[in-house]
């Protein structure tokens, strides 16, 4: 059985770890252990059953855990898996059991898919993607490193979405092509609700139907 760790102890975190009981019950090798959190006030807490613990106690407690990282921000994120990856963690896959995928998927370490998510068919997603709740991702998707879909998005078929991209509660991306896919740039930030329809710069953050970045 993986001691499993997950890095934050906020409400997406307590929704992890029941994804992982999910895992577990549904055959999978996994356990919820604790929670890791920098905020020392937190330490020694008990959350849904599960105690909350500095880095440096989860790993003298739990020295051969993986973990994961509950973290919505993409670049929060990455600095989290640096740091528990540094700490001698290894990082962890969690997928929701009843997650419709085929079987041309490409998941890079640390992926995280909640309940309800739909993916089809040749996706590639990059390490450390997480995919919140009732999530559909369509045909010839590339998510990069550190991609964030909150709940309800729906990316439709050829988009690619760079590296550190955060798309908002129920966002829609319009379909690209094989040869020109809609690009949604890297640490760009999608607001809720909105509808992307063509490509969005780097590190901009888009709004509104059609989405366009703000002034």
């Amino acid at each position: 059985m993986t001691e499993i760790l997950i890095y934050g102890a906020g409400g997406f975190a307590r929704e992890v770890a029941w994804l992982v009981e999910r895992c577990q019950n549904s055959g999978q090798s996994l356990i919820p252990v604790g929670f890791i959190d920098d905020n020392v006030n937190s330490h020694g807490k008990i959350i849904n059953e599960l105690e909350v613990f500095s880095l440096e106690s989860a790993v003298a407690k739990f020295p051969n855990a993986g973990f994961t990282v509950a973290i919505g921000s993409s670049q929060l994120r990455e600095r989290l898996t640096e740091k528990a990856l540094q700490a001698g963690l290894f990082e962890v896959s969690i997928i929701h059991p009843n997650t419709e995928a085929s079987r041309f998927i490409e998941y890079g370490k640390g992926t995280v898919i909640c309940a309800g998510s739909i993916l089809t068919t040749n996706i590639r997603l990059g390490r450390g993607v997480q995919i919140n709740l009732n999530c559909t991702v369509g045909h010839d998707v590339v998510m990069e490193d550190f991609v964030t879909l909150a709940p309800g998005v729906c990316v439709s078929g050829c988009v690619h979405i760079e590296r550190g991209a955060y798309i908002g509660t129920a966002v829609s991306i319009i379909n690209g092509t094989i040869d020109k896919p809609l690009v949604i740039g890297a640490g760009a930030i999608i607001g809720a609700a909105a509808c992307v329809t063509r490509d969005i710069p780097p590190n901009v953050t888009a709004v509104g139907i059609p989405a366009k970045p703000k002034n």
